[in-house]
């Protein structure tokens, strides 16, 4: 927490990089080489779906490089458990997100800072019965549950989204768009009327393996012009193994942001692992 001690040698940014990039690398090698492949294309699909009927639990890593004056480097972990539920015609799905952050010192005598971020709650209604293209629409919800100010807004949120995709042969793409506006909570907090467009590109290969470009794109509508959007563009790889019984999703994922607010990261590495639980959706009231 305490700020830079004067005269204190500076940790080299380029030290923290290759460390984040060796560790990334040495987990694929690893999982890669004593994880069984499964060649379950509809499965990596299933799991490649924001509103597929599966349970599953994503560990999301972020890495962000480039933030504040400071240069400074910041980790967040997302927990996003999804739980599907079965209403006869409609699925339900459930989609939670609390993240965890630690953010080194962005601007000079700030200090560094670790603890939870706002939860985040999405309920997508979904047609049971798939059709070329599977759509969601529900509401979400942001909870002010950050641990300190910097990790977080004082307010409550709420707000539409709404999710559509496609699974032709080996691709699956389709976005997922949601705006939340704030509707109660501390009154000396500025207001949040905040846009999120997240698009997937995906294609399959039978071994396991898949080509994924997910990044979200953002706007503040509250912020001046020059600081309202963040726009990323990148891509990686992703692959399918087991682990046991267990399959497990991996992906490495490399994102740069050509057009971002003033301080915001430069670029970022996400290291995602999801585990699914492949089991039909339950339904509502039963075991």
């Amino acid at each position: 927490m305490g700020s830079r001690i004067k005269g204190a040698p500076m940790r080299p940014r380029n030290t923290i990089k290759v460390k984040v990039l060796n560790i990334l690398t040495c987990l694929i090698l690893t999982t890669s080489t004593l994880a069984v492949a499964d060649e379950q294309e509809d499965l990596a699909k299933e799991s490649q779906n924001p509103i597929g009927n599966i349970i599953s639990l994503p560990f999301e890593n972020n890495f962000d490089f480039g933030v504040g004056p400071e240069d400074a480097f910041v980790y967040k972990l997302n927990l996003k458990p999804v739980y599907p539920l079965n209403f006869r015609k409609v699925n339900l799905i459930n989609r939670f997100i609390l993240p965890v952050i630690y953010q080194e010192e962005r601007f000079e005598g700030e200090g560094s800072e670790f603890g939870l971020g706002d939860f985040t709650y999405q309920a997508f209604f979904s047609p049971a019965k798939l059709g070329k293209i599977i759509w969601g629409t529900g509401p979400a919800f942001i909870f002010p549950t950050n641990t300190d100010d910097r990790l977080g807004v004082d307010k409550w949120s709420a707000g539409p989204a709404v999710v559509a995709l496609a699974k032709p042969g080996h691709w699956l793409f389709g976005a997922l768009v949601q705006n939340v506006w704030s509707y109660a909570g501390d009154s000396d907090e500025s207001d949040v009327n905040f846009f999120s467009f997240q698009y997937f590109i995906n294609y399959n290969f039978k071994s396991g393996w898949y080509i994924s470009s997910t990044p979200t794109i953002t706007a503040d509508w509250e912020a001046d012009s020059d600081d309202r959007w963040t726009v990323p563009f990148g891509g990686g790889v992703g692959r399918l193994v087991r682990f046991g019984k267990l399959p497990v999703d991996l992906k490495l994922q490399y994102i740069n942001n050509v057009e971002k607010p003033k301080y915001a990261n430069d670029w970022s590495l996400q290291f995602q692992v999801k585990l699914l639980f492949p089991k039909k959706a339950r339904t509502a009231g039963k075991d």
